[in-house]
């Protein structure tokens, strides 16, 4: 546990921010509440009895006044493609770990680009998207994975119950549009693609009691930047439920509102992932309570094995990456519901043809997704 080490978490008053934080404090750290907004720093802090450390990414001087003394920095503020670059140079500095929760494709892909080998000569460790999207499913693919060292196809699939974007999410992907412009991406043959066509309608057989689902394919998440990072998967793709998909895209989608003493909604969520190779495939499916919510145990985890020493490298690295996958999805036991089919659920799957579209993973006779 912490022992009242300092954490210093930027962005600590943002709806995810705040989980983290609890996370933190229940965990035996002490969090050092930093943020540009002032005002709402002070108030948190005033609220919770802990120190209020007021930094902006625009002034270094005072990100390294809000890293001083501290054993880490978990950065939960977006845009991240606006706040990464500056709180890693300051954890660099300060020669602690940082750790982020972006599920922005483009921040991700830059702090893998920008700080890979500096890190890795510095010795430091720097794991970017340590949350519900990017750490989560390549965790999961990773655990999938097993004894497999390449595979050919990588199938990560969310069922969300509903989905009410906050104000950082909404600000996340408006940052994102703007960099892609009229394009999506999709990662193919060990490449990203830039395409201009709709992402295509399909149907997913989730595990019970989720069941066959309308899904989005190609909807492309931050897994698809980590799992390719340190795994030898070619075509890697996310798709998400179609009613999730609307009610994020819609614009008075309200933010999410509290439901139980943890202050979570009453968001439900179902991860299943499917990994394939030649003609057989592995599968692995977590389910819990808001994306946003066990957003913090994951980060918080994670933390606790970067600061004790349960890590497998260092420089800029995915969570399958450093951490012994099977083992960290365990020990969320508290916080999601798991089921790790890797090595007992292999059976003969059709192949992806050459040049054809998304062809589903899954059982010959009724496969989890197909075109609709």
């Amino acid at each position: 546990m912490g022992s009242g080490q300092v954490v210093a978490v930027f962005g600590a008053y943002g709806h995810t921010g705040k989980f983290v934080v609890a996370e933190l404090a229940a965990r035996g750290f002490v969090p050092a509440l930093s943020g540009r907004n002032a005002r709402a720093v002070r108030e948190l802090a005033g609220e919770l009895g802990l120190e209020a450390r007021v930094a902006s990414v625009d002034d270094a001087a005072s990100l390294d006044r809000a890293l001083a003394g501290t054993v880490a920095v978990i950065n939960c503020a977006g845009p991240f493609a606006t706040t990464t670059g500056p709180v890693i140079e300051a954890a660099l500095r300060a020669k602690i770990p940082y750790l982020d929760v972006a599920a922005e494709l483009e921040a991700n892909l830059d702090t893998f680009a920008h700080y890979r080998e500096r890190a890795r000569k510095e010795g430091a460790v720097i794991v970017p998207a340590m949350a519900f999207f990017g750490g989560l499913g390549d965790l999961l693919a990773t655990a999938a994975m097993g004894d497999w060292t390449a595979a050919d196809e990588a199938h990560i699939a969310y069922a969300l119950s509903s989905w009410h974007p906050t104000t950082g999410t909404r600000l996340s992907g408006a940052v994102s549009r703007k960099r892609r412009g009229d394009v999506r991406l999709r990662y193919r043959g060990g490449q990203w693609e830039q395409r201009t066509d709709a992402a295509p309608a399909l149907e997913w057989t989730f595990p019970q009691p989720v069941g066959r689902r309308e899904v989005i394919g190609e909807f492309t998440m931050a897994d698809v930047v980590t799992v390719p990072q340190h795994l030898s998967i070619p075509d890697v793709t996310t798709y998400m439920t179609a009613e999730a998909v609307r009610d994020v895209a819609a614009p008075h989608t309200p933010a999410p509102t509290a439901t139980d003493q943890n202050g979570r909604s009453a968001q439900t969520f179902l991860v299943d992932v499917v990994v394939r190779s030649g003609g057989a495939e592995r599968r692995a499916t977590a389910g819990g309570q808001d994306i946003y919510a066990v957003t913090a145990p994951l980060a918080v985890e994670a933390l606790e094995r970067v600061l004790t020493g349960r890590t497998r490298t260092v420089g800029v690295a995915s969570a399958g990456e450093i951490f012994d996958a099977p083992d960290f999805l365990h020990a969320l036991a508290p916080h999601i519901r798991l089921d790790l089919h890797a090595h007992n659920a292999e059976r003969s799957a059709p192949r992806r043809e050459t040049g054809a579209g998304p062809v589903p993973p899954g059982r010959p006779t009724d496969p989890p997704c197909r075109t609709r």
